[in-house]
């Protein structure tokens, strides 16, 4: 039986939702970002006491098709920008289709009218909070950032991120340092 979570995107989730399943008696045979499979069907005492205690965690237990589609569309989103070594050498739309083993149209028009923004959208926003992460804590160029997430451009990462923020990437990275230096000093 597999049980989809939302909001199931970090470890720290996935062992909270592990040591919660393990009081309740099922045993997980397999765990990814956002779905676990059980071995043994749950009881509705059982599904009652997770949903309980999920939403304790900020968690949600899905059941709705479209909800659990667009969550396994973040889930997969999340999974490559942020923690892949590297991001496929295919488009996103191709890289969902393959994944989740659905049309990429049908993927894009469900997680428009449910979440009133675009695959694209939440892609890109994801990615410019990867590109956040390594100006704050690696030592890499724009250069090398646009390469490792695949944009076409300095130049057009620059623009995107400005968009996204209102603010260029050199100046962000020259605003945060200012402002862990001040919170190193206090």
């Amino acid at each position: 039986m597999k049980l989809y979570i939302k909001y199931m995107a970090s470890t720290r989730s996935r062992v909270l939702v592990s040591s919660e399943l393990e009081q309740l008696g099922p045993h997980i045979s397999d765990m990814a970002l956002g779905e676990m499979k059980v071995t043994e069907k749950l009881t509705n005492e059982q599904h009652k006491q997770l949903k309980v205690s999920f939403l304790r965690s900020d968690l949600e237990q899905m059941d709705d098709r479209k909800a659990t589609l667009i969550e396994k569309i973040k889930t997969a989103i999340i999974e490559v920008i942020h923690y892949a070594e590297e991001l496929p050498k295919m488009t996103f739309s191709e890289y969902l289709s393959r994944k989740l083993n659905h049309d990429y149209t049908y993927m894009s028009n469900i997680f428009s009218a449910v979440t009133g923004t675009t695959i694209e959208h939440f892609i890109i926003t994801n990615k410019i909070e990867k590109v956040k992460d390594l100006l704050l804590y690696e030592d890499l160029s724009l250069t090398q950032i646009s390469y490792l997430l695949n944009y076409s451009s300095v130049a057009h990462l620059s623009n995107q991120f400005k968009k996204v923020t209102g603010l260029t990437p050199t100046f962000f990275k020259q605003l945060m340092g200012k402002q862990r230096s001040t919170l190193a000093q206090v």
